[in-house]
């Protein structure tokens, strides 16, 4: 079969060992010929493509990113994007094609397959926010990422006597906060599924100096809402697919408590560092495993569903499913968290 493998939305650690798997388990297994797609779906707009094989694909563990390269590109954004497509994957004599990505590029492969085209997804965020997987690869790589910079933030907040604030990716759903502040000792978790109370922050923040601890990390996702609903900045500006560019919650709450507090209050913006560099152990593994299930699923003519992790096991899922809600974090990991508020 001719394959074609894109990579869409935000990279993450783990991309380029999903697409080593695929090349290898399908050449080896099946004797497949394998297309990529060149910076996500625009590649299939814009028929820019390149051969990829074995050979070309070693080495490839370690190395984050994509050699795909990746884009936030909606073909059902784009005038005749979706015809565009279609007519690449016709020209190119493409059977199938796997699709790596996060709701967004999934959402697009689902429109796809109601089109008539073969896909098969394979599941991509380091928000660890899609449905019909236990975790996504890249998640585990972002968390201990940010609980490395929050265990050097702590000497820091030591040494100054300072409130520092380690603001960490997650638009709509707080896993990386979470996961990241317990283990790395945050006295205080802001995240997207609960509106925090800036007041009752600041008090936890008293209480702690009144108890001779004058250091304090506070972990905050980019989305996380305040009650009064007036802290969040925001650019205004929209990608493809229609979400706002976050970003700037940390300096506003560090304002807000040295205004209440009197406390020095500083803020570290982790940002993209969270996607690059090496992947960890178990993303490298799990990324492996979502390739190789993957071009199983294409042989098996397993369209429209999305390979996913579930009790240890790899297993398929409806895109449909993937795709139709958030994963968000579950209310019992906030409480263990707040047990260590104050």
């Amino acid at each position: 079969m001719r394959v074609g493998v894109l990579t869409g939305g935000g990279d993450a650690p783990g991309l380029n060992a999903v697409i080593r798997a695929v090349v290898r388990k399908g050449e080896k297994a099946y004797g497949d010929v394998f297309t990529g797609f060149a910076d996500g779906y625009r590649g299939l707009i814009e028929g820019k493509a390149l051969s990829l094989t074995s050979e070309g694909t070693r080495g490839l563990l370690p190395r984050g990113g994509t050699i795909l390269g990746t884009s936030r590109t909606n073909p059902f954004k784009v005038e005749g994007g979706p015809e565009k497509v279609e007519a690449t994957i016709a020209r190119l004599e493409i059977d199938a094609l796997i699709a790596i990505g996060g709701e967004d590029t999934l959402g697009v492969a689902l429109k796809l397959s109601e089109r008539g085209i073969r896909v098969v997804g394979v599941p991509k965020t380091i928000d660890n926010d899609l449905s019909g997987t236990e975790v996504t690869f890249g998640f585990d790589t972002a968390v201990q990422i940010a609980v490395d910079a929050i265990d050097r933030l702590h000497t820091t907040a030591e040494s100054h006597n300072r409130v520092l604030i380690c603001e960490v990716m997650g638009r709509h759903a707080g896993w990386i906060a979470i996961q990241a502040g317990i283990a790395g000792g945050a006295a205080y978790i802001l995240v997207p599924e609960r509106e925090f109370d800036i007041a009752r922050v600041c008090d936890s923040l008293v209480e702690r100096h009144d108890k001779g601890r004058y250091a304090s990390i506070i972990v905050v996702a980019e989305g996380a809402q305040p009650k009064e609903g007036s802290m969040v900045v925001q650019s205004g500006e929209t990608d493809e697919f229609g979400h706002v560019r976050l970003g700037g919650i940390g300096e506003v709450l560090a304002r807000e408590i040295r205004q209440r507090t009197g406390f020095d209050t500083r803020v570290t913006v982790l940002g993209h560092v969270q996607r690059g560099g090496t992947p960890t152990a178990f993303d490298r593994v799990l990324a492996t495993r979502f390739g190789i299930a993957a071009i199983d699923a294409v042989h098996e003519g397993a369209f429209g569903s999305m390979v996913a992790l579930s009790a240890s096991k790899i297993v398929r899922v409806a895109l449909a499913q993937a795709v139709g809600r958030l994963k968000t974090v579950d209310p019992d990991l906030l409480e263990v968290a707040e047990v260590f508020y104050g």
